[in-house]
């Protein structure tokens, strides 16, 4: 049995970064501040012509279409009094294909948040003892690679983002749509991205704090309130 509770232990640990790091993606996605920020930081108003109101009516339609089964996005804004369709057909491709790759982030972060649960159910409520110790020295682990991960990632993007920025869409996306010219960019220029990837790694970092600052101190209230063995135990009632 400690083959199988080494690995499940092993992948309890690899499971959590991916689980914080699908879920800081995931929030992101759906955050609907921080398009509003980021549309207001970079003066998207002024440099797509749209009011305010439509471009809340962007952001909205947007995180409905990733949230969504609609295939392709169909946005329709108004500007200067007349409607017209927001996106080209090289952009609306381009958003199916972001569109998949987060609906990949929500799959890896289901599935991780159910063996994470699992395996976290198990140590507490059945088999107790030592395995609750085990599950926070999992959990710390799990946390430390997670801040391993985002410092990385964090000076990556400090010391060169547009070279991991194009990577990225070379290595995930199969065309080159992703630069086409259109409102799209102007929507989200290359300094909303930057601030993205930072916004993001900063709440998963402080959710890998947490988690670890609680397994922490579990494991050292267990220490300091450790019973006395039994020969000292006795000695200390005689005196």
């Amino acid at each position: 049995m400690r083959i199988p509770a080494i690995a499940a232990k092993c992948l309890f640990i690899l499971c959590l970064p991916l689980l914080l790091l699908t879920a800081g993606i995931g929030w992101g996605v759906n955050s609907l501040w921080l398009y509003e920020y980021g549309f207001e930081k970079y003066d998207v108003s002024q440099s797509t012509g749209l009011a305010e109101a439509e471009l809340e009516k962007i952001a909205t339609g947007l995180i409905s279409y990733f949230r969504s089964d609609e295939e392709y996005i169909n946005l329709t804004v108004m500007k200067d009094g007349e409607p017209f369709d927001l996106f080209t057909q090289e952009e609306i491709i381009h958003f199916k294909d972001v569109k998949g790759l987060i609906w990949l982030d929500y799959w890896v972060l289901l599935g991780t948040l159910i063996y994470v649960l699992a395996y976290a159910g198990v140590s507490l409520f059945w088999r107790k003892g030592k395995y609750r110790r085990q599950l926070a020295w999992g959990v710390i682990w799990g946390s430390g690679t997670t801040l391993v991960l985002i410092l990385t990632l964090g000076l990556g993007t400090l010391l060169g983002f547009d070279r991991l920025f194009l990577r990225f869409h070379l290595l995930f996306f199969s065309n080159e749509y992703w630069s086409a010219e259109g409102y799209m960019l102007m929507l989200f220029p290359r300094d909303f991205w930057y601030y993205a990837v930072i916004f993001c790694a900063v709440g998963i970092a402080g959710l890998a704090i947490i988690l670890g600052g609680v397994a922490g101190g579990y494991l050292l209230l267990k220490k300091n309130h450790r019973p006395l063995p039994i020969n000292e135990e006795a000695n200390t009632t005689a005196t």
